[in-house]
Protein backbone atom coordinates (compact mmCIF):
# COMPACT_ATOMS: atom_id res chain seq x y z
CA UNK A 1 0.00 0.00 0.00
CA UNK A 2 1.37 3.46 -0.86
CA UNK A 3 2.18 6.10 1.72
CA UNK A 4 0.13 9.25 1.15
CA UNK A 5 1.64 12.53 2.27
CA UNK A 6 1.39 16.23 1.49
CA UNK A 7 3.22 17.18 -1.68
CA UNK A 8 6.23 19.47 -1.53
CA UNK A 9 8.07 21.60 -4.06
CA UNK A 10 10.77 18.92 -4.10
CA UNK A 11 8.15 16.58 -5.64
CA UNK A 12 7.41 18.85 -8.62
CA UNK A 13 9.93 17.23 -10.96
CA UNK A 14 8.47 13.76 -10.42
CA UNK A 15 4.92 15.16 -10.65
CA UNK A 16 5.79 16.80 -13.98
CA UNK A 17 7.03 13.45 -15.27
CA UNK A 18 3.84 11.69 -14.21
CA UNK A 19 1.73 14.41 -15.78
CA UNK A 20 3.70 14.22 -19.05
CA UNK A 21 3.16 10.44 -19.14
CA UNK A 22 -0.60 10.93 -18.53
CA UNK A 23 -2.16 12.73 -21.53
CA UNK A 24 -5.62 12.02 -20.11
CA UNK A 25 -4.81 14.23 -17.10
CA UNK A 26 -4.95 18.01 -17.07
CA UNK A 27 -1.58 19.47 -18.04
CA UNK A 28 -0.79 22.20 -15.52
CA UNK A 29 2.36 24.10 -14.67
CA UNK A 30 3.49 22.10 -11.64
CA UNK A 31 4.48 25.24 -9.72
CA UNK A 32 0.78 26.20 -9.73
CA UNK A 33 0.02 23.19 -7.53
CA UNK A 34 1.64 24.97 -4.57
CA UNK A 35 -1.46 27.19 -4.41
CA UNK A 36 -3.72 24.20 -3.66
CA UNK A 37 -3.87 21.09 -1.52
CA UNK A 38 -1.39 18.65 -3.01
CA UNK A 39 -0.98 15.01 -2.02
CA UNK A 40 1.46 12.46 -3.36
CA UNK A 41 1.49 8.68 -3.21
CA UNK A 42 4.93 7.30 -2.41
CA UNK A 43 5.58 3.89 -3.89
CA UNK A 44 8.92 2.12 -4.08
CA UNK A 45 10.61 5.21 -2.65
CA UNK A 46 9.34 7.72 -5.18
CA UNK A 47 6.25 9.68 -6.19
CA UNK A 48 3.96 7.26 -8.00
CA UNK A 49 0.91 9.52 -8.23
CA UNK A 50 -0.50 12.86 -7.14
CA UNK A 51 -3.79 14.59 -6.47
CA UNK A 52 -4.54 18.31 -6.32
CA UNK A 53 -7.71 19.68 -4.72
CA UNK A 54 -9.10 22.86 -3.27
CA UNK A 55 -11.88 24.03 -1.01
CA UNK A 56 -14.41 26.16 -2.89
CA UNK A 57 -16.32 27.44 0.09
CA UNK A 58 -18.19 26.14 3.07
CA UNK A 59 -19.07 22.51 2.39
CA UNK A 60 -17.77 22.38 -1.21
CA UNK A 61 -14.46 21.28 -2.68
CA UNK A 62 -13.05 20.20 -6.01
CA UNK A 63 -10.49 17.70 -7.26
CA UNK A 64 -8.42 19.60 -9.83
CA UNK A 65 -6.11 16.85 -11.05
CA UNK A 66 -5.27 13.24 -10.32
CA UNK A 67 -2.67 11.18 -12.13
CA UNK A 68 -0.72 7.99 -11.50
CA UNK A 69 2.49 6.99 -13.21
CA UNK A 70 1.77 4.31 -15.86
CA UNK A 71 4.01 1.80 -14.07
CA UNK A 72 1.98 2.11 -10.86
CA UNK A 73 -1.54 2.06 -12.31
CA UNK A 74 -4.02 -0.57 -11.14
CA UNK A 75 -2.19 -0.85 -7.80
CA UNK A 76 -4.52 1.28 -5.66
CA UNK A 77 -2.62 4.58 -5.74
CA UNK A 78 -5.45 6.55 -7.34
CA UNK A 79 -7.95 5.07 -4.89
CA UNK A 80 -5.68 5.87 -1.93
CA UNK A 81 -5.19 9.46 -3.08
CA UNK A 82 -8.90 9.97 -3.69
CA UNK A 83 -9.72 8.43 -0.29
CA UNK A 84 -7.56 11.09 1.33
CA UNK A 85 -9.76 13.80 -0.18
CA UNK A 86 -13.04 12.01 0.55
CA UNK A 87 -11.99 11.56 4.19
CA UNK A 88 -10.47 15.03 4.55
CA UNK A 89 -13.12 17.23 2.98
CA UNK A 90 -16.66 17.31 4.28
CA UNK A 91 -19.62 18.21 2.13
CA UNK A 92 -19.80 18.03 -1.65
CA UNK A 93 -16.77 17.19 -3.77
CA UNK A 94 -16.81 17.90 -7.50
CA UNK A 95 -14.49 16.86 -10.30
CA UNK A 96 -14.32 16.70 -14.09
CA UNK A 97 -12.98 13.78 -16.09
CA UNK A 98 -12.46 13.24 -19.80
CA UNK A 99 -15.40 11.44 -21.35
CA UNK A 100 -13.01 8.86 -22.87
CA UNK A 101 -11.22 8.12 -19.57
CA UNK A 102 -13.24 5.05 -18.66
CA UNK A 103 -10.73 3.75 -16.12
CA UNK A 104 -10.97 6.97 -14.09
CA UNK A 105 -14.73 7.16 -14.47
CA UNK A 106 -15.05 3.60 -13.17
CA UNK A 107 -12.78 4.40 -10.21
CA UNK A 108 -14.83 7.46 -9.30
CA UNK A 109 -18.12 5.56 -9.60
CA UNK A 110 -16.76 2.74 -7.43
CA UNK A 111 -16.01 5.31 -4.73
CA UNK A 112 -19.52 6.79 -4.79
CA UNK A 113 -19.16 9.68 -7.22
CA UNK A 114 -22.21 10.30 -9.41
CA UNK A 115 -22.19 11.74 -12.92
CA UNK A 116 -24.30 14.88 -12.88
CA UNK A 117 -23.60 16.70 -16.15
CA UNK A 118 -21.19 17.23 -19.00
CA UNK A 119 -19.26 20.18 -20.42
CA UNK A 120 -18.74 20.07 -24.17
CA UNK A 121 -15.33 21.28 -25.30
CA UNK A 122 -14.01 21.55 -21.73
CA UNK A 123 -10.65 19.97 -22.56
CA UNK A 124 -8.45 21.48 -25.25
CA UNK A 125 -5.55 19.11 -25.93
CA UNK A 126 -7.12 17.12 -27.43
CA UNK A 127 -10.60 18.66 -27.53
CA UNK A 128 -13.03 16.59 -25.52
CA UNK A 129 -16.14 16.70 -23.38
CA UNK A 130 -15.78 16.61 -19.60
CA UNK A 131 -18.07 14.56 -17.42
CA UNK A 132 -18.85 16.36 -14.14
CA UNK A 133 -19.06 14.14 -11.06
CA UNK A 134 -20.23 14.82 -7.53
CA UNK A 135 -19.69 13.08 -4.20
CA UNK A 136 -21.32 13.97 -0.91
CA UNK A 137 -19.40 13.27 2.27
CA UNK A 138 -20.94 13.50 5.75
Amino acid sequence: MPVIRRGQTEDFEEIAGIQAASPEAAQWETADYSRYDLWVAICEGRVGGFLVARALGEGESEVLNLAVSPEFRRKGLGRALLSTVVEGYRGTIFLEVRESNLAARNLYKSMGFKEISSRCGYYEFPPETAIVLKFHSC
